[in-house]
């Protein structure tokens, strides 16, 4: 069954990460995996670009299915394979919001936190950088 999907990802991608957590997760390890160098650009190469127009990772194929973005492909193989494995959202209606609210929560922190560390960083010269507007920015 999970010969017919492949998960294109990166070294070193959270959100990589998300998506094979979850294949596993739901026991779909037979899965083909293309790990793509971002050193050699490969997730911008025609075959990535023709699934994902952004040429980001992750992309998810199955079968003639395309998923991108982690949280999307997260949700897509709960919906799909919802009686195999580990059941990743619950049924309580409470339980979900505080599920659903915490993913949120760490995509945005990734997002502003770390984003936004990595973005100033390289943008910004050491002799450049306002330490304590950094520190507030990003840590408040």
């Amino acid at each position: 069954m999970a010969s017919d999907m492949t998960l294109y990802w990166g070294s070193g991608s959270a959100p990589s990460w998300r998506a094979m957590i979850c294949l596993e997760e739901k026991g779909l390890s037979g899965y083909n995996s293309r790990l793509l160098s971002f050193g050699n650009k490969e997730h911008k190469s025609d075959e990535v670009l023709k699934l994902n127009p952004r040429g980001q990772v992750p992309t998810f194929k199955h079968g003639d299915v395309v998923v991108n973005e982690s949280l999307a492909i997260s949700l897509y193989l709960e919906n799909t394979f919802k009686n195999q494995g580990t059941k990743l959202l619950p049924d309580d209606p409470a339980q979900l919001a505080l599920v659903l609210w915490r993913t949120m929560e760490v995509d945005n922190i990734r997002d502003k936190a770390i984003g936004g560390i990595f973005i100033y960083t390289i943008r910004t010269k050491p002799e450049d950088r306002d330490e304590a507007r950094f520190k507030n920015t990003f840590f408040l």
